[in-house]
């Protein structure tokens, strides 16, 4: 079942949003500000966001760029802002699609389906090797070359990771080479109130190593920039699967 997620202040709408959507076999989540949507999308990763720019706590382009840090799912903004800059700078920040208010739902019925089919494929979800380690974004999975293992090492299953381990290690993936400051891993997978819970992200940090890197205290992929942040050091010839 596709998960989307709706974010708009207005009740009115998260209402009529809700009925229809489910009467169409979609579960629907819900969130009226900003720091609420982030939250859930980090807790339930939806398939789908609709978003309404005029939220009470930040601005839903802050909102685009938060979710844009870790997440390929389709954006579609439905505001009342007819403004063509407010349009291109919602695209700008990551959008697939703008609708303005007050709209059809067969059209955004149709947006919605137009949106799912470019999202689809494998470009969106790469498939990264860490070693003999390969992380399947996409299925949200973790496994040794062709055979299943555990966190210890035995070939009995895959590496599980809780869905937090599973936000952070994503965000740092799809930015290969790329320093990514504490603030915006804190933001983009805990949400704007955890701007400055740096230990939660040295707690994550050192689970993902110590299920991921052969030698946790001197890792070869995820690196720490003292002061800074966070970075994923593809090898040369291990940058990835697919993409």
């Amino acid at each position: 079942m596709t998960t989307v997620l709706v974010i708009d202040d207005e009740p009115q709408i998260i209402r009529a949003l809700r009925i229809n959507l489910r009467a169409r076999q979609f579960e629907v989540l819900a969130a009226s500000s900003a720091t609420q949507a982030l939250e859930l999308a980090a807790k339930h990763p939806p398939d789908l966001v609709i978003l309404d720019l005029g939220l009470p706590d930040m601005d839903g382009v802050e909102v685009i760029h938060g979710l844009r840090g870790w997440t390929d799912a389709p954006i579609i903004v439905l505001s009342g802002r007819t403004d063509s800059t407010n349009k291109v700078e919602a695209l700008d920040a990551g959008a697939d699609d703008y609708v303005t208010k007050p709209f059809g739902m067969d059209e955004l019925l149709a947006r919605m389906r137009a949106v799912g089919r470019r999202s689809t494929g494998e470009a969106d979800a790469p498939r990264v090797r860490l070693g003999d380690l390969v992380v399947d974004l996409a299925a949200r999975r973790v496994t040794r070359g062709d055979q299943p293992t555990g966190s210890s090492g035995a070939a009995t299953g895959d590496v599980r990771l809780t869905p937090t381990e599973w936000h952070l290690l994503e965000v740092l993936l799809r930015n290969p080479g790329k320093l990514v400051s504490r603030q915006q891993l804190l933001t983009t997978v805990w949400g704007p109130g955890y701007a400055e819970a740096t230990g939660n992200l040295r707690l994550y940090m050192a689970q993902l190593r110590r299920k991921l890197e052969p030698d946790p205290a001197r890792p070869r992929w995820l690196l720490t920039e003292p002061g800074m942040g966070y970075r994923y050091q593809p090898d040369p010839d291990e940058i990835s699967v697919s993409r």
